[in-house]
């Protein structure tokens, strides 16, 4: 898809307001890119989370939704009126997006966030990292993936900065902490080499700010605390509000580790330097998505021994932004179609 033109962009937020659906299956991370998009729009918008079972799920993406769900009728959680926009993503939501486009029709703007599988017409719009293959006339891609870490909000959060981030000395990192998936295998060694590349960034004078999530396993944790705790820092226990969002917006530089496509990107939208911690295992996605990141200039593989901290310099990546000034301009050019269609010919 060709870049948008300053004179192409539609003006502010044509669809601030309107009445949206987002349909997931519940999912944190499938939440947390919807409501990136729907935030950038300023829908006002209903979570529709779906849990389809037996037949019905093992034939997601590509089969129907279940009689049973009443899909149109009144009383059913998906019944008029039809919201302007609805935006889906992950398999078990596909069925529903593409029923709503036939009942609703081009009343509905319909958005799908990573490839359904199901091809081109499931949607009007399709959004898909740029290291996916998927490719087509209603296909948009960008290098990260949505989220709600817009410029404005990393900027509320540094003018509220808590009085226990204050006090750290800086720089200040954040260590975003992930874990084993289904790519990456964080082995023994793998542990090893992050505690000790965290050492010599606490060598150089920096405190720390550490979060792992659900994901993590224990002896990354135990690394991660090992190397720092000779130093400044905030290590969260899981319990109580995550300090994630404060991190992120307060780090000099961030640490991440490689597995996770959402947490990459977030950090990259702070213009921030980024380290990225390789451990064993990955993929053809993984890899094209990080070499796409460096090669944009916001992101390094962190060394076994860091002895700088340095900097980076380039734009904060705000894909959500781009996926929702995507939509509104081929929103406004459907809309005028229609207009056109429904004035009829003049005499």
């Amino acid at each position: 898809m060709d870049a948008i033109s300053k004179e192409d962009e539609p003006p502010d937020r044509p669809l601030a307001g309107a009445a949206a659906w987002i349909i997931t299956d519940g999912k944190a991370g499938m939440d947390v890119q919807a409501r990136g998009v729907a935030d950038a729009l300023g829908l006002v918008y209903e979570m529709k989370h779906v849990a389809p079972s037996g037949i019905w799920r093992m034939t997601a993406p590509w089969g129907p939704v279940a009689p049973a769900e009443k899909f149109g009728s009144a009383g059913s959680p998906f019944a008029p009126p039809w919201p302007r926009v609805a935006i889906a993503t992950g398999r078990a939501s596909i069925p529903y997006i593409r029923r709503l486009r036939r009942l609703a029709g081009p009343g509905t703007y319909t958005v799908v966030l990573q490839d359904p599988k199901t091809g081109p017409g499931t949607a009007d719009l399709i959004w898909v990292p740029e290291h996916d293959r998927r490719r087509g006339a209603n296909v948009m891609t960008t290098v990260t993936a949505p989220h709600s870490f817009t410029t404005h909000r990393l900027a509320e959060l540094r003018a509220a900065m808590p009085a226990e981030i204050a006090a750290l000395p800086g720089p200040r990192v954040a260590v975003i902490l992930g874990g084993k998936n289904g790519v990456y295998r964080f082995k023994e060694s793998d542990d090893d080499r992050f505690r000790e590349a965290l050492r010599s960034i606490g060598a150089l004078g920096a405190s720390f700010m550490i979060t792992p999530s659900r994901r993590t396993h224990q002896r990354l944790v135990r690394a991660a605390d090992d190397a720092t705790r000779d130093r400044p820092r905030i290590l969260w226990d899981m319990t109580g509000a995550n300090p994630y969002p404060q991190f992120l917006a307060n780090a000099d530089a961030l640490v991440v580790t490689a597995d996770s496509v959402n947490m990459n990107g977030e950090a990259c939208a702070t213009g921030r330097p980024v380290w990225v911690f390789h451990p064993s295992g990955g993929s053809s996605k993984f890899r094209r998505f990080h070499e796409a990141l460096q090669r944009y200039g916001a992101t390094r593989p962190l060394p076994d021994r860091v002895t700088a901290i340095g900097a980076l310099n380039y734009v904060p990546l705000d894909a959500a932004d781009l996926i929702a000034r995507e939509i509104e301009r081929r929103w406004l050019r459907r809309s005028a179609a229609l207009s056109g269609l429904m004035a009829g010919p003049r005499e």
